[in-house]
This record gives structure tokens, sequence and C-alpha cells, in this order.
């Protein structure tokens, strides 16, 4: 009978129930003697009790058993998750990587946890504070498994291959160039179909906010309206052989039984959600006279620090636009920059390196690292005849730029075997134009 339906908006009071049980949903409290068809009343909260009201999140589940019913956490030994940054000696270099490679299903069957491998981070998950990209590939869905983050909030950007993602509060569907953030504490399983790929940043301490938008005015980037919420779909399924609950906590996973499914959830409300997002809806705001604008105005969802207008991290995207400005360079400028800059693929040629830079890879330029356009990025640039054009077109790279300094793993410099160690021959060709005789 399941139809995949969402919910509009951002951040927003929602309020849901499973068709099959109308009326599930409390009427005027959110903690009756008595539940409607004797639920279990279960509050997950997202922030303080006492935060502001403006940052205060939560949601009442209304469950045919409550989460508490399962047997005691034990150590599991999967996936390649690690907030241990001093694995290696710190690498100041810009990195490069060639798309990671998902194992073929008969010889390495992996599940989205088990083919989680963590790339680069900082700050750790006890103090929460800090930051981690993890890289996930994955051939098989989870099942009868479930995971749910202690640490912080997950955003999910899928690459290759869509995930069919079901959450305590409904089922969403993401597909490369979409995004999907299950925030902390949550509890979801992924089904795949086929070989999957696909980026995650998790921040410790903060939710992803939309920014704000200052003299842009009331409209712009991502518009609240175009985020989706799932709706309240349950199954009261019991599991005799055993169901495992995954815990990732203090950087670590854990694994609990009981027998029943968790996405037992037959009715909820609140704003403490998972969500979706489809990059298309993106509307672009950009230079139309000369310069570049910074590259700020394609923040999608970010994660503030208490510093203002500092990122603990921001999701950017750089989406196919037009390009107008008059007497200018077009593609980035190079740059050094007081932030990291991880970026990732989803498809086509990113505009400043058309070779090297591919779908389902990334780079990393760290603090203060300079990076900017290749030689041949360079001379076709300043060549080019200056008349409005598609940038982009057919592409959609990414980056996830924080103000932490982020080390990286052993698995991303060494074992995962996709460093690319000639990503410094790039600028190799950049020379000389300087004439003092010329203006």
């Amino acid at each position: 009978w399941f139809i995949l339906q969402y919910m509009s908006g951002f951040g927003n009071e929602q309020v849901s129930e499973d068709p099959r049980c109308p009326g599930a949903l409390p009427e005027g409290q959110n903690n009756p003697q008595v539940c409607p068809y004797g639920l279990y009343a279960e509050q997950l909260s997202g922030s303080a009790f006492t935060c502001p009201r403006p940052t205060n999140r939560r949601s009442w589940l209304y469950r045919i058993l409550p989460s508490v019913c399962h047997k005691p956490f034990q150590p599991l030994q999967e996936g390649h998750l690690t907030h241990s940054w001093d694995e290696v000696e710190p690498d100041p270099n810009q990195l490069r990587w060639k798309p990671f490679e998902i194992p073929k299903a008969p010889q390495n069957k992996l599940d989205f946890v088990s083919g989680l491998h963590t790339l680069c981070g900082a700050g750790e998950p006890r103090g929460r504070h800090g930051i981690a990209v993890h890289i996930f590939v994955c051939n098989t869905s989870m099942l009868d498994r479930c995971l749910y983050n202690s640490d912080g909030d997950f955003l999910i950007v899928p690459q290759q291959g869509k995930l069919l993602i079901t959450t305590e509060f409904g089922k969403m569907l993401v597909e490369p160039n979409e995004i999907c953030v299950i925030q902390q504490g949550m509890r979801f399983s992924v089904e795949v179909f086929g070989e999957t790929r696909g980026y995650i940043l998790e921040v410790y301490g903060a939710h992803f906010e939309l920014p704000d938008l200052g003299p842009i005015g009331a409209n712009g980037l991502a518009n609240p309206r175009d985020f989706l919420v799932p709706v309240a779909w349950y199954e009261d399924r019991q599991v005799p052989g055993g169901y495992t609950v995954i815990s990732k906590y203090q950087g670590k996973l854990f694994a609990a039984q009981q027998d029943f499914s968790p996405f037992n959830v037959v009715a909820w409300h609140g704003n403490y959600t998972p969500y979706k997002y489809n990059l298309e809806n993106f509307m672009v705001i950009n230079s139309v006279a000369f310069d570049h604008a910074d590259p700020s105005i394609f923040t999608v969802l970010t994660a503030k620090s208490t510093r203002p207008g500092v990122a603990i991290a921001d999701f950017v995207i750089f989406p196919p636009r037009w390009g107008v400005a008059n007497n200018t360079f077009r593609p980035p400028y190079y740059h050094r920059n007081c932030m990291s800059e991880f970026m990732g693929l989803i498809k086509g040629h990113y505009e400043a390196k058309e070779e090297g830079f591919q779908p389902g890879g990334a780079s990393l330029h760290s603090m203060m690292t300079p990076h900017g356009p290749d030689a041949d990025c360079f001379e076709k640039a300043s060549k080019a005849k200056l008349e409005p054009e598609r940038v982009a077109e057919g592409t959609m790279a990414f980056m996830f730029e924080s103000s932490l300094s982020m080390a990286v793993t052993k698995w991303g410099l060494k074992t995962s075997n996709r460093l690319d160690k000639n990503y410094y021959k790039c600028w190799e060709p950049l020379k000389s134009h300087f004439n003092p005789n010329r203006r």
C-alpha cells in the first residue's frame, strides 16, 4: 500500500499519522495516561530542554514498543570509522583522490554500515565539537539492521546509486543530485539497488540550518519549501532471530539485539526530523557585472560555531548557471584560505579541473594550502571570448568547508590506495607572463 510521500518545509512543526491508524496522535497533550491504540509515547530531544525557542528541537514518537527494549550493547568490529586524527603525520599538501572503489558483491558484501570509511576530520565527539568526512561504498542492503548516530548529524550525499532510507519517521528515497540529513539519534536503515557510493559530512555538537541571507533578502539559495520530510509509516514486525540496532557512540560502533523492528512509530509530531533536498531546486545567486562573488553564495546548509559568521561546516554546491561577468577571469581564482576545503564530484566535469577530478573522487585543500585552476584552465580562460555562457552544465560539484583544520586518516592516505600522487603536476606548466614594459 505504501507510496513515498513527503511534507514540505525546513524546521517546521509537523504532525504525521500512518493512515492505517487514524487518530493515533493524542489530542491536546504529549503524554496521556493511555495513548491511542495502546501506543507508547517517547520523546526524541535534539537540543537541550532550555535552548531558546528558535533553536529548540524535539519530536514526540508514538510507537508499538519503546526503543529501550533491547539487550545490552556490545562492541562491533565493522566498518572503517575513526576519530583518531593522529594515525599518520599531518600532510599540508594538496590532496586528490581517484574515485573510491566499490567492492563487487559476491566476493565482498558490504552494506551501508560495513562500507563506511573515515577520510578526514577534526575535533572529537565527546567534547561535542568537530566534524568528520566519510566515504560510503556498498553493494547490499541492510537486512534486519539499523544505525543511529549518538555523536552527531549525518549529511549524506549519494553519488552513484539511489538509497531507500527507512527511518523512525517514515521512508525517503534519495538519489544522486539529492542530499538527506539524518540528525543525531535517529534510527535508519539503508536499502540499495546495486553498487552504491557517496560522501557523508558528520557534524558533532551543532545541527545544520539554512544560512542567513543578509542583503540577498527573503528569498534565494535553498528555499525552505523545497526541503521534504517523510510521513509516518510503521511496521509491526517480530524478528525472532534478532534485529540488530547499531549505535555510533564516541566514534565507535556498538550493536544491541532486540526481537522487533525499530520502525514501529505509528504517529509523530515535532520539529526534529530527517529531511531530504533536491540540489536542482537551488536558486543560484551570482555576479552580473564583474569579478567573483565569494563562494559562500552557494551555501545550501550551514552548521554554525559559537563565533558569528564562522561555520563548523558549510555544505556548498557549484550548480549549472550562467556566467556573464565582464573583464573577469571567470573560473575560481587562486586562493589560500583560513578554512579547510573538501570537494567531491557527483557528476560531470568540474570547471577548474576538467581532467583528473572525477565523479566519486575527492580533493582536500587544507588551511592556507594554495590551490586554484590548473594550467590548461588558466590558459583557456585567459584567452576566452567573454560572452554569456552556461557554466557547469551537466555537472554537480560540492564542497564541505570547515573552520577546523582537518587531518587525513591512514585509510585516506594509504589503505584506500586511491590517492593521486601526481596531483601537484597539474600546476607545473603554469608559466610567468610578466613583462615590466607592458601594462
